[in-house]
């Protein structure tokens, strides 16, 4: 019979949870309309096959320059295919069909730009756009058509979503304390199976960008910011933390052995595998609360996290745990500790973070991601959700809120990613079981785990 309770281990046990990428890839749709004729490309995609084809031969300058030639400043588009193309979507009166296309193309030529670290056209781009509005006087009705429809596309969130990829390399927005969070404002568009593949990619692939970015910074800083040598121009704390990062990396970094978060997720999942749901529920309420300082906080938890376990998924309470269910509880577990599904901050994530609890706050969240680990989307969506309700507040109103960020992109990077976080005592000094190490007598190494 399969134990019905999670039961901590009192022995040191060497399994780990499997090291897997932290960064899931959303799967795309792919899917293309057939076209209406044999052997007959459709207009979108004529337009975007020449972008597409161009960006990767012509110089910056001069796609921009074709960019504006069709959809900023057309004149009668009576010349080339890709002008006939626009033209065939525009006397369909197809202003859905339009916008796709043109934000395809856009993103076909972000895509290739940012990631090849062309920063400047993909400013220059959207310069390009959000001055539309000036361009020289309408002639054709035709034209006129274009104009409004690029009008309405350049009022609507579409536009407020791409103008997030240049956001980072825009001197004018850098000291926004949301612009260090720019990997989880990408989240909510590449998690949207609504949104273009271009899109998506463009999305999933500067996120990805941003947080290995981040990853090797930090890593960087923990080895060389206590050396004798260490340069402060060229090895940057990539945290918003200060000195209080080493030492909170320290704390972490402390918690290894039977008792480190990777293996007491590991006999959990073992441990649960064949539960039924409510079992799993009441199992996963014990695990969350383990090797957790504050007690009192622990039992206040439980109190608040049973009573909506009780009512999670009742239907599914005598159904054996599996991969779907697990997922869905996950996700839903995240929603409770961060923001509710209305987009407001949960009254947990409040009392946790707001009170001097986001380390707690943020240990809860990596043992969720430890046992699921396709969680982290939902996640980095959520973690969007409250940036953005608290965007409008100064950095000082909404201190607790970075911290909270701060410290969670610290722990979830040193547990999460493919860098192995090791602490040695310099004064060969036999390390103990304290739940704090901290001093100048220990020091950070980092080693990058190839394979992981």
């Amino acid at each position: 019979m399969p134990s019905q309770s999670f039961i901590p281990p009192v022995t040191t046990n060497h399994s780990t949870v499997p090291r897997t990428s932290t960064y899931s890839r959303v799967p795309l749709d792919t899917r293309q309309t057939q076209p209406s004729e044999p052997n007959r490309p459709l207009p979108q995609e004529i337009i975007c096959q020449f972008f597409l084809e161009i960006v990767k031969k012509w110089s910056p300058e001069l796609v921009l320059s074709e960019f504006e030639r069709l959809f900023i400043n057309p004149t009668n588009l009576t010349g080339s295919e890709i002008q006939q193309a626009l033209k065939e979507i525009i006397l369909s009166k197809q202003e859905v069909e339009y916008k796709n296309t043109l934000k395809r193309s856009i993103y076909i030529l972000l895509n290739n730009w940012i990631f090849g670290r062309k920063y400047k056209p993909a400013h220059e781009l959207i310069e390009l756009l959000s001055n539309s509005s000036t361009s020289h006087k309408i002639v054709f009705p035709i034209v006129k058509t274009v104009k409004a429809w690029l009008s309405n596309f350049i009022n609507s969130e579409d536009y407020q979503e791409l103008k997030l990829f240049v956001s980072k390399y825009d001197n004018r927005e850098k000291d926004h304390w949301k612009n260090r969070y720019t990997s989880y404002l990408l989240a909510p568009q590449y998690a949207n199976s609504k949104n273009l593949p271009e899109q998506r990619q463009a999305a999933q692939g500067l996120a990805k960008q941003l947080q290995e970015q981040f990853k090797f910074d930090l890593a960087m800083y923990t080895a060389h910011s206590e050396s004798a040598g260490f340069n402060y121009k060229r090895t940057q704390n990539p945290t918003a933390l200060g000195d209080e990062a080493l030492r909170l990396i320290k704390k972490v970094v402390a918690k290894r052995g039977p008792f480190s978060y990777a293996n007491l997720a590991n006999i959990f999942v073992q441990q649960t595998q064949e539960l039924c749901y409510k079992e799993f529920k009441q199992s996963l309420l014990k695990y969350l609360g383990f090797y957790l300082d504050n007690q009192g906080l622990v039992e206040t938890l439980k109190t608040q996290l049973g009573k909506k376990f009780e009512v999670l998924y009742p239907s599914s309470n005598k159904e054996v745990l599996n991969n779907s269910l697990l997922l869905k509880t996950c996700n839903r577990v995240i929603e409770y500790l961060t923001t509710e599904r209305d987009g407001e901050p949960g009254a947990m994530f409040v009392s946790l973070a707001s009170q001097g609890n986001p380390l707690t706050l943020a240990i809860l969240i990596l043992k969720i991601l430890l046992i699921s680990p396709s969680t982290r989307t939902h996640l980095e969506v959520c973690m969007a959700k409250l940036i953005q309700h608290y965007e409008s507040y100064c950095q000082e109103e909404c201190q607790w809120v970075i911290n909270f960020l701060e410290i969670s992109k610290i722990i979830l990077t040193i547990y999460m990613e493919n860098v192995r976080y090791n602490l040695v005592n310099m004064e060969n000094v036999k390390i103990d079981d304290r739940p704090v190490v901290d001093g100048d007598s220990y020091r950070i190494f980092s080693q990058i785990e190839w394979g992981k």
